[in-house]
């Protein structure tokens, strides 16, 4: 009996061992939630890609993140594509009430981006379209695409964006808030209900790093 319940202790032992390095000493419990705690120990840079805004011009996302940060500096982000018509939609009505409370407050050297990973079909054309449909103000809040497939898929992979074609033009894609700071580093991951959140940490992050 004994030797039995020595063995049962030391099973116990080390599924609470394999269970607290998995989790980050129980920190997080899912893949999503290992993400977001990695990003928020270690900033994850972007890579080098060059970017297409909804008036053809061209930019690299690194010169287009400290563009934004411009007298502080921090650039909420997200990842959409312009024939969505499920969670790019919760995005959307997400930034724009990002974009609402922006604009009600004072400046807060945080601006918006959206990021389309459809860049075949999603043209400046298209974006600029997409943009005006959400009543999108340029100063605070920007549409883009990664032209280059090769680069796209960098830059997703990178930011552990997960985009799958559905065989049907269409994609299953994760959603989330991604806060940069104006070096282009990602800080932060937050969930879509986390807007306030977000804001908030982004309101941080600006006046941390303005000059």
């Amino acid at each position: 009996m004994l030797r039995t319940a020595a063995l049962s202790l030391l099973l116990a032992a080390c599924g609470w061992a394999a269970a607290a390095w998995l989790t980050h000493d129980f920190q997080v419990w899912t893949d999503e939630g290992a993400r977001r705690l990695e990003v928020a120990l270690r900033p994850v840079p972007v890579p080098h890609v060059t970017t297409q805004d909804s008036r053809a011009r061209s930019a690299t996302l690194a010169q287009l993140l400290a563009a934004e940060g411009e007298g502080g500096g921090a650039t909420i982000v997200d990842f959409i594509y312009t024939h969505c018509e499920t969670v790019c939609l919760s995005l959307g009505s997400s930034f724009q009430q990002l974009q609402a409370a922006l604009q009600s407050g004072p400046p807060a050297g945080v601006r918006l981006l959206s990021i389309s990973f459809d860049g075949g079909r999603d043209d400046p054309a298209a974006l600029q379209r997409y943009a005006k449909g959400l009543a999108a103000n340029e100063r605070l809040w920007r549409f883009v695409r990664v032209s280059d497939g090769a680069e796209q898929q960098a830059l997703l992979q990178r930011l552990g964006v997960v985009v799958i074609p559905d065989g049907r033009g269409d994609y299953e894609h994760n959603a989330a808030l991604l806060v940069f700071d104006r070096s282009g580093r990602m800080r932060r991951v937050f969930d879509m209900a986390e807007q306030q959140l977000a804001l908030d940490y982004a309101r941080h992050l600006a006046r941390s790093t303005a000059p």
